[in-house]
C-alpha cells in the first residue's frame, strides 16, 4: 500500500485522478469509512477507470493542452449524464410537489420534445422548474438543471452571468423548485459534444414569484413596492439612481420595424401601476422575444430597468419617460391572488488538496455467465498484483517493457508486457485487421482499459485485450501532445533529475545543441512508425508488424541529438512526427535538399528551445526494437517554446 501511495504522490496524472474523484463525490470522502452502497452498489461513485478514460479522452480533444477547469467541467457533465442514464424516467420530486397556476404560453415547447428532436427554435418558450443549481467543478460557471410539467427528461442550462447574483447559495432565489420562463435559447446538441443536449446562456429569462409564498411575498413587498412610476426622476437616474418597479401589463403592441433599411425591430408594452399611472416598456431587436413570455393582465416586476426619455427612445408620446431592457435589468412575473392588493403586507428585504483517508473495504461487483467479476465499475486503481483469474473490465496504468508480434499466427495479435509499481504482466492485444495504436516502444507510459484476465495452459496469469470490445481503449500517454502543455497532469523536471532508474515519462524544457547530432531519413511503416526492411523476395516488411507493407511506407527521420538545460545534458533520439517538430522540416523536403545543405541545415537550429517528453527506453529487462540503437533516452513529444 505504501508503494501505491508513493506512486500517486509522485505521478501528477494519478494524483489528478484522485483529486477529480474527491471533487465529483465529496460526500464519498466524508463517508469513506463505510462500504460503498453498503456493499451493494458502486454506481453512485465513478470508477477509477471511468475517470482516467474521460481525462484522456478530453486530452485527445484538446491537443494544445488542458486546464483543471476544462477537465473538471467535462468530468462533471459526463458523470451527471451517466447517472441520468442509470435512473428511471421519473419526474423530480420538486416537480411533483409543484401546482401549476398558469395557462400554457402559445410558443411553449417541452423538454421531452427538445431531447427527441434535438432542435430548438429561437422563438420557442420553455416553462421550467429549477431541479438543481450547481457550479461546474473547477470553474465559476453556474448551471441549472431544468424540468417542466409535461416531461420526464431534464435539461441543463448554462446560466447567463447577468443572473449570477440570483443563484447565490445563501440569499439567491434561483434555487431548487423555482419556476422560470426562457426564450431566445440556443441549443448545444448532443452531436456537438456531450451525450445530451444543453441550453447555452440566454439573457431572456423571467423568474416567477408567487404571492402566496411567504418568501416571495417578502421579496415583492420589500423590493418592488417602494418605487412607483410617478416617482421616477430622470435627474436622479443621471446621478446613478436605479429603480425597482411593479405594474400590470395593459397592452402589448404589434411588432414594429424601424431603421433606415427596416432592420430594427421594436415592441411597446404598456404598464400601469397601482396608482393608475402608465408607462411604456420598450423591447428592441432580439429583445422582442421577451414578449413571448408575457400576457395582457400579467403582473410584471422590473428590477433596475433602463430609464430613457421619450425623445431618446423615439416614441411619440407626451410622457417624458419610458423603460427599456438594460444590461442590468431583471424581470419577474408575479402570480397574484386577486383578492389581495398588489403590494400588500410586507416590508422585509430578501434578496487541489487531497488528504488520504480510510479506504472502502467492501465493494460488490457483478459477475457474468462464466463467473467472471466485472471490474469496470471498481472505484479504485487496479494494480498488477491485484489481478487474478476470471476478472474482466480491468484497467492498467504502467510502462511498456516489451512489445512483439505473435509470429505463430497470421492474425494481428501482439504480446505486450506492462509494468506498474507492483509487478509485470503479459497482455495479448487482438486487433481486427492490423496494428492501430501508432508508434509504441519500451519505456512508453500507457493506459489500457477493457482487459480480461485468465490462466494459460501453463497456469500462468495472462491478460487479453480485444480492439472492438465494449470499454476497450489503449492510450499512449508518452506520445500525447496535450500532456506537454498541461501542468495539472505533468510535473516539469530537469535533466539532472533523470537517471537510469527513471521509468515514467519526464517533461523537460531544453535547448538543442547541434554540435552533437546525427540525422538521416529512413523508410518506415505508416501504421506503427517502425522501420521497414527489404526481404530477399524483394518486398518491404515491417520490422515490428512483420507484414508486407509495400503500400504503407513513408519516409521518416531518425534523429540523434544533444539536449541541454541549466542542470545538465543528455543524448537522445527521436523519429516520426516528433523529429519533424524538432527539425521543423518534413522528411521528404529534407531528403530533396542537396547533400551540403543537409549537412548544414541542423546548425540553424542550434539553441532552439523546446518542451520535450523523454522516456528511458534502456531500462534493464526492457525488450529491444532495432530502430533505437544504443541511446537510452527517446524524445516522444516536442513542442517549440515561444
Amino acid at each position: 500500500m505504501e508503494i501505491h501511495q508513493q506512486q500517486q504522490q509522485e505521478d501528477p496524472f494519478l494524483r489528478f485522478i484522485d483529486y477529480s474523484r474527491s471533487v465529483l463525490c465529496p460526500e464519498d470522502d466524508e463517508d469513506s469509512d463505510h462500504p460503498i452502497g453498503n456493499g451493494s452498489d458502486t454506481r453512485r461513485v465513478p470508477s477509477w477507470s471511468w475517470i482516467a478514460s474521460r481525462i484522456l479522452k478530453t486530452c485527445s480533444a484538446y491537443s494544445s493542452g488542458v486546464t483543471p477547469a476544462i477537465l473538471l467541467s467535462d468530468l462533471s457533465q459526463a458523470w451527471n449524464e451517466q447517472r441520468r442514464d442509470g435512473v428511471s424516467k421519473k419526474r423530480p420530486e420538486c416537480m411533483r410537489k409543484k401546482k401549476r397556476r398558469r395557462s400554457k404560453l402559445p410558443n411553449t415547447v417541452t423538454i421531452d420534445s427538445i431531447c427527441e428532436k434535438n432542435f430548438l427554435s429561437l422563438s420557442s418558450v420553455l416553462e421550467c422548474v429549477v431541479v438543481e443549481a450547481f457550479v461546474l467543478p473547477g470553474t465559476n460557471i453556474y448551471m441549472l438543471t431544468l424540468g417542466d410539467f409535461w416531461s420526464s427528461n431534464t435539461i441543463d442550462l448554462y446560466l447567463h452571468r447577468r443572473y449570477y447574483d440570483l443563484v447565490d447559495p445563501q440569499s439567491g432565489i434561483l434555487k431548487k423548485g423555482r419556476e422560470i420562463l426562457l426564450t431566445g435559447c440556443y441549443l448545444r446538441t448532443a452531436a456537438e459534444g456531450s451525450g445530451y443536449p444543453r441550453l447555452l446562456p440566454t439573457e431572456y429569462l423571467v423568474i416567477l414569484l408567487d404571492e402566496d409564498e411567504d418568501d416571495d411575498a417578502m421579496i415583492i413587498g420589500a423590493q418592488f413596492c417602494s418605487d412607483s412610476f410617478s416617482s421616477i426622476s430622470l435627474d436622479a437616474v443621471n446621478q446613478g439612481a436605479s429603480y425597482s418597479l411593479y405594474g400590470r401589463i395593459e397592452f402589448i403592441g404589434p411588432l414594429e420595424i424601424h431603421g433606415k433599411f427596416g432592420s430594427l425591430q421594436r415592441k411597446q408594452i404598456t404598464l400601469v401601476d397601482d396608482d393608475g399611472v402608465k408607462i411604456k416598456f420598450l423591447l428592441w431587436g432580439e429583445q422582442v422575444l421577451l414578449a413571448n413570455l408575457f400576457g395582457v393582465g400579467s403582473m410584471l416586476a422590473l428590477d433596475r430597468p433602463y430609464i430613457a426619455s421619450s425623445q431618446e427612445s423615439a416614441i411619440d408620446e407626451s410622457n417624458e419617460l419610458c423603460l427599456e431592457y438594460g444590461s442590468a435589468t431583471q424581470l419577474f412575473l408575479v402570480c397574484v391572488t386577486l383578492t389581495q392588493n398588489w403590494c400588500q403586507g410586507t416590508g422585509l428585504l430578501s434578496t487541489l488538496d487531497l488528504t488520504p483517508g480510510p479506504k472502502v473495504s467492501q465493494v460488490s461487483l457483478p459477475r457474468d455467465s462464466q463467473g467472471s467479476l466485472d471490474f469496470s465499475s471498481y472505484p479504485f486503481q487496479p494494480f498488477v498484483t491485484d489481478l487474478h483469474d476470471k476478472m474482466t473490465g480491468i484497467s492498467l496504468y504502467g510502462v511498456v517493457i516489451n512489445i512483439m508480434k505473435d509470429r505463430s499466427t497470421t492474425q494481428a495479435i501482439f504480446s505486450l508486457r506492462i509494468q506498474d509499481t507492483t509487478g509485470e504482466i503479459w497482455a495479448k492485444l487482438h486487433f481486427t485487421k492490423s496494428w492501430s495504436l501508432g508508434r509504441l516502444s519500451p519505456g512508453h507510459t500507457v493506459y489500457i482499459s477493457g482487459l480480461t484476465c485468465s490462466l494459460t495452459k501453463q497456469k500462468c496469469l495472462e491478460a487479453s485485450w480485444f480492439e472492438n470490445d465494449t470499454g476497450a481503449s489503449f492510450i499512449n500517454l508518452s506520445c500525447m501532445p496535450a500532456l506537454l502543455n498541461s501542468p495539472c497532469l505533468q510535473k516539469l523536471s530537469n535533466l539532472s533529475n533523470l537517471s537510469t532508474q527513471t521509468t515514467s515519462s519526464q517533461v523537460v524544457r531544453v535547448w538543442l545543441e547541434m554540435a552533437h547530432f546525427h540525422v538521416s531519413t529512413r523508410l518506415s511503416h505508416a501504421l506503427c512508425g517502425h522501420l521497414v526492411n527489404r526481404t530477399p523476395s524483394g518486398y518491404m516488411e515491417c520490422s515490428f508488424c512483420h507484414y508486407n507493407c509495400d503500400s504503407e511506407i513513408v519516409r521518416s527521420f531518425h534523429l540523434k541529438i544533444s539536449l541541454a538545460d541549466e542542470t545538465g545534458k543528455i543524448f537522445a533520439w527521436s523519429t516520426g512526427q516528433t523529429a519533424v517538430e524538432l527539425l521543423q522540416v518534413s522528411p521528404d523536403e529534407f531528403y530533396e535538399l542537396p547533400e551540403e545543405e543537409q549537412v548544414m541545415y541542423p546548425s540553424s537550429l542550434d539553441n532552439e528551445r523546446f518542451m520535450v517528453a523523454l522516456v528511458n527506453c534502456k531500462m534493464e529487462g526492457y525488450g529491444l526494437i532495432n530502430d533505437n540503437d544504443s541511446v537510452s533516452w527517446e524524445i516522444t513529444r516536442a513542442s517549440k517554446c515561444e
